[in-house]
């Protein structure tokens, strides 16, 4: 590959690990303030996820920055505590939905609406698709298992915005009971999920990993 194009695809690859930053805090931001005043816990456990996102979207992109001048074998020092700083953050995000659904359940809570989960919900589908084809489709050309890694984080966001799809759905339509406290009850799931991988790739820093996200 000439070093011109390798450059240019390095550059696309960062250019879309900042998109996926911006966007991560919109969608945190709209989701929390919706889900507050929607009472709705799934959108707003889904916003407190994105902004959890985030610090694992900086750490990707200083890898990615930092590839730009070498080859990268093993994430740096940066990275590393990004990775437990989102590992920590995620492990919280999960208890606090846990007994957040257990609360919700017991005091029989119910959200005003969940439209705008809805909405925020096929946003997400639609754009963490693009991005996830794209993060792979540069990292192949790479030949980069970190750009690769990134892609498949983003894939379980992808995954993620359909529990949120599913159970606003759901509720918005026929107003199941309980509903909305078993999406915020699989979004802990996932969040939990991708605590214990954050603290697995800390720990063992190889960027050359089979899990789902790296």
């Amino acid at each position: 590959m000439e070093n011109d194009k390798f450059e240019k695809r390095l550059h696309y690859a960062y250019t879309l690990s900042m998109i996926t930053i911006g966007y991560n805090l919109v969608e945190g931001g709209v989701s929390t303030f919706f889900g507050a005043s929607d009472e709705t816990l799934a959108l707003f456990g889904f916003g407190l996820d994105s902004f959890v996102e985030v610090l694992s979207g900086v750490g990707i992109a200083h890898m990615i920055y930092r590839m730009k001048r070498n080859p990268v074998t093993e994430r740096d020092g940066f990275e590393v505590t990004a990775l437990k700083i989102t590992g920590t953050a995620l492990y919280i995000l999960a208890a606090g939905l846990v007994v957040g659904a257990v609360l919700a359940i017991i005091n029989k809570s119910e959200p005003e609406t969940t439209l705008a989960g809805i909405i925020v919900a096929v946003l997400s589908i639609l754009t963490m698709y693009f991005l996830y084809r794209e993060k792979i489709k540069v990292g192949e050309e790479l030949e980069s298992q970190p750009i690769i890694s990134d892609a498949k984080c983003t894939k379980t966001c992808f995954y993620l915005s359909f529990i949120l799809l599913a159970s606003s759905l759901l509720y918005e339509l026929w107003q199941i009971p309980y509903v909305d406290a078993l999406g915020s009850l699989g979004i802990a799931w996932y969040a939990w999920k991708e605590g214990k991988e954050a603290f697995e790739n800390a720990k063992s820093k190889s960027l050359s990993c089979s899990s789902d996200c790296c």
